[in-house]
């Protein structure tokens, strides 16, 4: 099963987590915000992400809490105890999602850059036909997942 993570950071030198969002093949959506440095923002963060934030309701988690609500969204969606490929396409999601949960990733859920399967009219098709605003976390990963054209096997 593939879940689709993107995520919403301070700045690219020295990351910290603003946002994460999953979107599951099978329509599942998870999406939390928590605090963070703001006096470490980029420029770009503060323009483009930080005016997105609180507008989905109860989304805003502690971060001791980050780990059991997305452990707990994980075990519900994942079905007949299937491994879970968190799919990203960008390695720094996946390192913010690996520290969200403490660094205790199961032993189910599995790392995949999907970042070639990324099919950049498909973006383009989501956000035109959605409305929906670019670099925010859910949307983000909505997006890559409504644009995910697995490789064909050889």
């Amino acid at each position: 099963m593939n879940v689709f993570l993107d995520t919403e950071f301070t700045d690219f030198l020295d990351p910290s987590l603003i946002s994460l969002g999953l979107a599951s093949e099978y329509g599942e959506d998870f999406y939390a915000e928590v605090p963070y440095p703001d006096h470490v923002c980029s420029a770009f963060v503060r323009e483009a992400v930080v005016p997105l934030l609180r507008q989905i309701p109860h989304s805003y988690y502690s971060r001791p809490n980050l780990h059991l609500e997305i452990i707990k969204w994980l075990e519900i969606v994942r079905r007949d105890k299937e491994d879970v490929y968190i799919c990203v396409d960008y390695q720094t999601d996946w390192d913010l999602f690996c520290d969200a949960l403490d660094y205790r990733v199961p032993p189910w859920c599995q790392y995949k850059l999907v970042d070639k399967e990324i099919v950049e009219l498909m973006l383009y098709d989501f956000f035109n036909h959605s409305k929906l605003p670019e670099h925010h976390a859910l949307y983000d990963a909505q997006a890559n997942r409504h644009a995910y054209r697995a490789p064909f096997p050889r």
